[in-house]
């Protein structure tokens, strides 16, 4: 039986960014542009902190690793909600690019759920990097207005991110988590388990 003695200080920040979804949409409802985009930073922060305290005090445990895809999945869906309530106009007008990246990645989480049951959490260094990048540009346009060339630095990186990620489905029988990328999925014997 899990009980909050069982979850370490790594999943709480993972946790933070669950638990703060409805207090930010609450933030978008009152069109609370400055206070979102703060906490939307905070919520981003939390991640990096989840992930290095989980290496470094070696607690790092494959609860944990879905907890933190949840926390980010939950975060980046709030970040483009943010965007379609402050930034309207620019959504309207690159509609078109922003569903052909997304669509993928929609694709990508039904492969996922049908394979697995749950959502992947690969981890992979091309997931980092794209997280990154997608948190710059949303806090970004929050903060300071659409700036194009990172806009179409985060599509790409995103697509490219969901193609290794399905990749990884069909390379892993079971779920895994905590993967570098493709190539060192080739070398993992995890992968071979039926």
């Amino acid at each position: 039986m899990l009980t909050f003695k069982n979850f370490n200080i790594a999943d709480w920040f993972s946790f933070y960014r669950i638990f703060a979804a409805p207090f930010l949409l609450i933030l978008l409802w009152f069109e609370e542009r400055e206070l979102f985009t703060w906490f939307l930073l905070i919520s981003y922060s939390t991640d990096m902190i989840d992930g290095f305290l989980a290496r470094r005090l070696k607690i790092a445990s494959a609860r944990g690793s879905q907890l933190d895809s949840m926390g980010d999945q939950i975060t980046f869906i709030i970040g483009l909600i943010g965007l379609l309530v402050f930034e309207t106009e620019f959504i309207k007008a690159n509609y078109i690019i922003i569903l052909i990246a997304f669509v993928p990645y929609i694709i990508q989480m039904l492969i996922a759920y049908g394979k697995y049951g749950k959502a992947t959490a690969f981890h992979t260094y091309l997931a980092k990097l794209s997280a990154v990048v997608q948190g710059v540009f949303i806090l970004w346009v929050l903060f300071f207005g659409p700036i194009y060339w990172l806009f179409y630095m985060m599509l790409i990186l995103g697509l490219l991110e969901t193609i290794e990620e399905i990749t990884l489905i069909f390379i892993y029988k079971e779920w895994a988590s905590d993967i570098k990328g493709i190539y060192w999925a080739l070398k993992d014997k995890r992968r071979l388990k039926k």
